[in-house]
């Protein structure tokens, strides 16, 4: 069986991040990958030179294309840049019935370059999370959607429900931001009990498109029929590998290795 997946984000000129990471760990993983672009950037490892959304009527019509030929196992979202964009795309995974929906939601770039208008945040919040199976906040993110300050493990906990009550049925809130220097941590809460996903951290400024990467990961997964827990393990250790094998290419913050999981002959099921 050929099993589908569906991203529905920004494009990445630099080919680090957005569709370009998601359909490269799509591909790794041994799915078919398919995409819906939000918006155009003009971005390399020193950051972003310009974003160019799409119009609202674009995103529309290529989710319309896929639902009526290409129906996706699952889906992720990524940039979604405004809120007329977040509003049709979640009215359009409940018309389709789409269950499987990763929702990673990217506010900043790794150069500090903003990808989500200040407004669209409440959109998102109305919209999309409600319809989420999984969300995968980084802690930034996770404080801005929740008001709350995050600072300790009890911190990321009380997000993690907060955003379980806004209607995501598994939160993961990235430790990639926390300041425990030897290991990153990503807690996971399913609505009733919390578990952690824990690498060593790795001392390395080629980290972008990790938020990407880390979602389109744990997308493919659940594609293929595995459970969340299983999902986000393959993806702990699918990004794990790309980070820890540099590429070393850019000169600023450079694209993690897409290949590496493969490469270090990790069976992909």
């Amino acid at each position: 069986m050929v099993y589908k997946t569906l991203t529905i984000a920004g494009s990445d000129s630099g080919g680090g991040a957005g569709i370009q990471a998601d359909l490269k760990t799509f591909q790794e993983l041994g799915v078919y990958g398919m995409s819906v672009i939000t918006a155009v950037t003009a971005q390399n490892t020193l950051g972003v030179q310009g974003v160019y959304p799409m119009p609202v009527e674009s995103v529309e019509e290529q989710i319309n294309s896929i639902a009526a030929d290409l129906s996706p196992h699952a889906l992720k979202t990524g940039m979604l840049f405004s809120a007329e964009i977040i509003k049709k795309v979640g009215e359009l995974v409940e018309a389709n019935s789409w269950i499987h929906l990763v929702v990673d939601p990217v506010m900043v770039a790794k150069g500090g370059s903003r990808l989500l208008q200040e407004e669209a945040v409440e959109a998102m919040k109305e919209h999309l999370i409600s319809r989420a199976y999984v969300m995968t906040p980084n802690i930034p993110e996770a404080e801005v959607l929740t008001g709350q300050d995050i600072r300790s493990e009890e911190d990321r906990k009380a997000a993690a429900k907060e955003l379980y009550k806004m209607g995501a049925m598994n939160v993961v809130i990235k430790g990639g931001h926390s300041e425990d220097e030897s290991y990153a941590v990503d807690l996971l809460f399913d609505g009733q009990e919390f578990h952690e996903f824990k690498s060593p951290r790795i001392n390395t400024d080629h980290t972008h498109g990790t938020g990407c990467t880390f979602a389109a990961a744990i997308t493919a997964e659940l594609a293929k029929g595995h459970s969340v827990k299983d999902a986000i393990q393959t993806a702990k250790q699918f990004i794990t590998a790309a980070i820890y094998n540099e590429l070393k290419i850019g000169s600023g913050k450079g694209p993690t290795n897409h290949w590496a999981y493969k490469q270090l002959g990790v069976e992909v099921k």
